[in-house]
């Protein structure tokens, strides 16, 4: 995987987001507190739906804490993140770690 594989997932994990949350009316942090406790939706066609709004959410986290975490790596073996900036422009692809 590589930097770029991340920054397109985010993206993607987002638009899902919003489809849910345009189609039940609440945003996600909102969801996920509720679904994180426990609670069942009302309506039982709401099931699959939830399962994986809740999954989706839960890849968005691991993805951004990749990407943090790879900054953050990067940010130790260069000089400034203008020359990270400068690869990701030019699509130099950047090695994501699979320990991340």
């Amino acid at each position: 995987m590589v930097l770029q594989d991340i920054i397109v997932d985010i993206h993607a994990l987002k638009e899902d987001l919003e489809m849910y949350e345009r189609k039940y009316g609440v945003l996600t942090e909102t969801f996920y507190e509720l679904y994180s406790n426990g609670i069942e939706p009302e309506d039982d066609t709401w099931v699959l739906d939830w399962a994986d709004w809740a999954g989706v959410y839960q890849l968005l986290n691991r993805r951004q804490e990749q990407y943090c975490k790879t900054i953050e790596i990067l940010k130790s073996q260069t000089q400034s993140l203008l020359e990270v900036i400068g690869k990701t422009a030019r699509h130099v692809p950047i090695s994501v770690t699979s320990s991340l």
